[in-house]
């Protein structure tokens, strides 16, 4: 029996590199998790990449994932029983109607460049053909739905970055990651007349929920987060409503900067860093400052509460202009990330 099981849960990618004692097999549920941790972690400091994940961090994730099936949508690579890499896909329809399919891979740094990451990635979008098919035979897509595999790379990951261009994908967009020290002076700007910023309640979250989902709506291949989202939202340690600047205009949300703390990235880089993320304002109070003056609070704030710097994300061509305001208050680039896609 043990035999048997062992087979149905093997996976042969459409290549198969010639490494001794290597393996791929589907996922085995919470047992995996300290094994997707290890992948992270060792990949995050050969790519430079700053993130603090904990084995709570993955169960609450893998508790809240959309339209992704673990069990049917994972790979994992081992080397005489041990896990060095995994992968994952999942799929969403975007506002422009396309159907993308996500792809993501970690791999222990001494395995790469072994032939292992275009196995997996090859696995990825085999699945994701599969996926394509049964939501066509379903009626959730059209066969006339552009259909793109979608992966990304920050200017660190050159590894992943040649693999990517050497599978045809091409650079579709860019973002920066972007940083401002709090010891420049912060030149608060007034609220626009009629706005004030106030705490959210609870019985509020789902309101702000909604009109966040609203405002980014005219953002890039926007992608609608659903009730899964919505619950990690909540569950989140990004997730300090006693931070956030919220704009009101009477019983609606203006506009909003949900800042928080990321307390174990701090301590594992030793620095005081604050991220003013979830920068949008609605349509009918767009272009009267409302975002500056949220900005410039939250970096107020920060600097009041000890911290040395701020930090955001940012899409490269945001049509709203949101990178020249960043500039404008002082945000600098640390980071490139690009954002590849392949049509099926």
């Amino acid at each position: 029996m043990a035999i048997r099981n062992l087979e149905i849960e093997l996976i042969y990618p459409p290549v198969f590199p010639a490494v001794p004692g290597l393996v791929f097999r589907k996922f085995r549920g919470e047992a995996d998790y300290p094994h997707i941790l290890a992948a992270i972690n060792a990949s995050k400091v050969a790519d430079q990449i700053e993130r603090s994940d904990t084995l709570d961090d993955i169960a609450r994730n893998y508790a809240h994932l959309h339209n992704c099936d673990p069990y049917q949508d994972m790979i994992f690579a081992e080397v005489e029983g041990k896990v060095i890499a995994y992968g994952r896909v999942w799929w969403d329809l975007n506002s422009d109607g396309e159907w993308l399919g996500f792809s993501l891979t970690f791999m222990h740094p001494e395995w790469r460049r072994k032939g292992i990451g275009t196995a997996m990635l090859r696995h990825n979008e085999r699945r994701l053909r599969e996926i394509a098919s049964q939501l066509e035979a379903d009626g959730t897509i059209q066969p006339s739905t552009p259909r793109f595999f979608e992966v990304g790379a920050s200017d660190r990951e050159v590894g992943a970055a040649a693999l990517f261009e050497k599978e045809d994908y091409k650079p579709v967009r860019y973002a920066f990651s972007m940083v401002r020290p709090l010891s420049e002076p912060v030149e608060a700007t007034s609220m626009p007349e009629g706005l004030e910023i106030r705490l959210v309640l609870p019985h509020q979250y789902r309101a702000l929920w909604d009109a966040m989902q609203e405002a980014f709506q005219d953002h890039w291949s926007f992608v609608p987060e659903g009730e899964e989202e919505y619950q990690k939202w909540l569950q989140s340690p990004e997730f300090n409503p006693h931070l956030w600047k919220v704009a009101w205009d009477g019983d609606q949300i203006a506009g909003m900067v949900l800042n928080f703390i990321a307390e174990n990235e701090n301590r594992e880089y030793n620095r005081k860093r604050g991220y003013t993320e979830g920068i949008c304002v609605g349509r009918p109070w767009r272009r009267r400052g409302l975002a500056r003056a949220l900005l410039t609070r939250s970096l107020e704030m920060f600097r009041d509460m000890g911290m040395t710097e701020a930090a955001l994300g940012v899409d490269a061509e945001n049509l709203s202009g949101a990178l020249k305001l960043y500039e404008s208050v002082g945000f600098r680039v640390e980071k490139r990330y690009t954002t590849y896609r392949k049509a099926f």
